[in-house]
């Protein structure tokens, strides 16, 4: 299968890029991005034969069979519904769109059109992110209590442009990392939050958007979820919390697109550290979406779990905007 890139950005080029050539025949034929110049020289120092700043001219060809976007967040829905109109499988960076009606469009096209579409919600690929799971299946922990999520970190310089000083872009540290610590609650604990609170505030570095969040969760199992997000905490390092009336999950510096970190239980019995596998986040979410592009399963994260990240992002930044609880509505899915 052969791919096109939307958006020559830092994750298509560390990650990306790779995952897809790990992928048996598969490979990215095509670079898109507004930058005249960049396109073309990303295009030569990763060996990809096309390049262009018009979509159009990479869905024309016939041999592309899926398009991953990574482009700035408010072009999303445009680029995903020109891609899903041309029959291509469709892999789109979170969150999907600016507002829940972009992503649910997107999601309801790809849908009548017959094609994949998959949201790259890389922490779902994990294998620590699955061994938590599979510990709480399981019933390690008994009935799930609380889960504590601390994504504070340092955004890197090269990372932060358009992220901390452009609402039109969807910058934020909400759409950005609150998405990421949405779709992980609902991975491990296998349910949607109901309602939030939140307090967001600039600390340092967000320029007319939030840069740091917190917020409080209802479940509908009773279970209360707390979240700590940020751009600003260059040594806090991040991981999750799992309490339980029969156990807790202490998992540190896993919240991040490498397979690193440590999983502790902690039991009557005592503490037992938890073996996880270290593979690649994406080249596994991507083995997943090509197999489902090819009728076998679905991707890792598929349209209406990226509907539902956003629901909840919006959630908490109308939460914390207001003051008021903000029961969630998840646009039909």
């Amino acid at each position: 299968m052969n791919w096109a890139f939307v958006g020559a950005s830092t994750i298509a080029s560390q990650y990306m890029l790779d995952a897809v050539r790990q992928q048996a025949d598969n490979d990215v034929t095509w670079v898109v991005s507004n930058s005249p110049d960049r396109v073309q020289t990303w295009a030569k120092e990763h060996s990809i034969p096309n390049a262009t700043t018009d979509l159009n001219a990479a869905l024309s060809d016939d041999g592309v069979k899926a398009v991953y976007i990574s482009s700035t967040n408010e072009k999303h829905h445009g680029q995903a519904m020109a891609a899903i109109a041309a029959g291509k499988h469709v892999l789109c960076e979170k969150p999907l769109g600016m507002t829940q009606a972009e992503a649910v469009e997107m999601v309801r096209a790809a849908d009548a059109a017959g094609v994949t579409f998959g949201t790259n919600h890389h922490l779902r690929c994990s294998g620590s992110h699955r061994a938590i799971r599979n510990l709480i299946a399981d019933g390690r922990v008994g009935e799930v209590l609380s889960l504590r999520i601390h994504h504070a970190v340092h955004l890197p310089e090269n990372l932060q442009g358009w992220r901390i000083n452009s609402a039109d872009a969807g910058g934020g540290v909400i759409p950005d990392i609150v998405v990421h610590d949405a779709d992980v609650t609902r991975f491990l604990l296998n349910e949607d939050p109901v309602s939030v609170v939140a307090q967001m505030a600039s600390s340092g570095m967000g320029q007319g958007v939030e840069d740091s969040c917190m917020s409080v969760w209802t479940m509908p199992s009773g279970a209360m979820v707390m979240t700590h997000e940020s751009f600003t905490h260059p040594f806090a390092g991040s991981g999750l919390q799992v309490h339980g009336t029969e156990g807790s999950i202490f998992a540190d510096g896993i919240m991040t697109q490498r397979p690193v970190g440590a999983i502790q239980l902690v039991t009557e019995a005592g503490s037992e550290e938890i073996p996880f596998s270290d593979h690649s986040l994406y080249v596994h979410g991507v083995s997943e979406f090509v197999a489902a592009a090819a009728g076998q399963g679905r991707p890792a994260a598929d349209g209406p779990d990226g509907v539902k990240s956003l629901s909840i992002a919006l959630s908490v930044r109308e939460a914390a905007a207001s003051g008021e609880r903000i029961n969630i509505d998840y646009g039909g899915f």
